[in-house]
């Protein structure tokens, strides 16, 4: 994982995802997947997200709007918190999500095991130096 960090540059992304996500079929073909999903619940993604941030600049982040039949995503409100708060964040559709992590830019995608609902993140790496 530390080497997918450390080579992914400036535009690239970084996806960390819960233990529904689709990540057979919804990733990048260049990206390195690591599973870390070998227990249900952990670890959670705002925890792989404190070290992601410890790691790299990010210049933005990517989360994917719930469905309408779903409740307010509490993990999301965990996830903005731990952002830094000069980071602009977008919110798309499933499916437009989907279709940004397939993009040939995802240099690395992390399965995690938590199994709270819309608990992904999309992240573009910033230049480095830069906080």
């Amino acid at each position: 994982m530390i080497a997918a960090l450390a080579a992914a540059g400036h535009g690239s992304t970084v996806l960390l995802t819960d233990g529904h996500y689709p990540a057979k079929t919804a990733v990048g073909v260049h990206a390195q997947t690591v599973h870390l999903n070998l227990t249900s619940g952990t670890p959670a993604v705002p925890e792989v997200l404190k070290v992601v941030l410890d790691t790299i600049p990010v210049e933005q982040a990517t989360l994917i709007s719930p469905s309408a039949d779903a409740s307010p995503s509490a993990v999301q409100s965990e996830i903005l918190q731990l952002l830094p708060e000069n980071i602009p964040v977008t919110h798309v559709g499933r499916h437009d999500f989907y279709a940004l992590a397939r993009n040939h830019d995802l240099a690395l995608c992390v399965v995690t095991g938590d199994n709270r609902r819309f608990a992904n993140v999309l992240l573009t790496v910033g230049v480095l130096g830069r906080s």
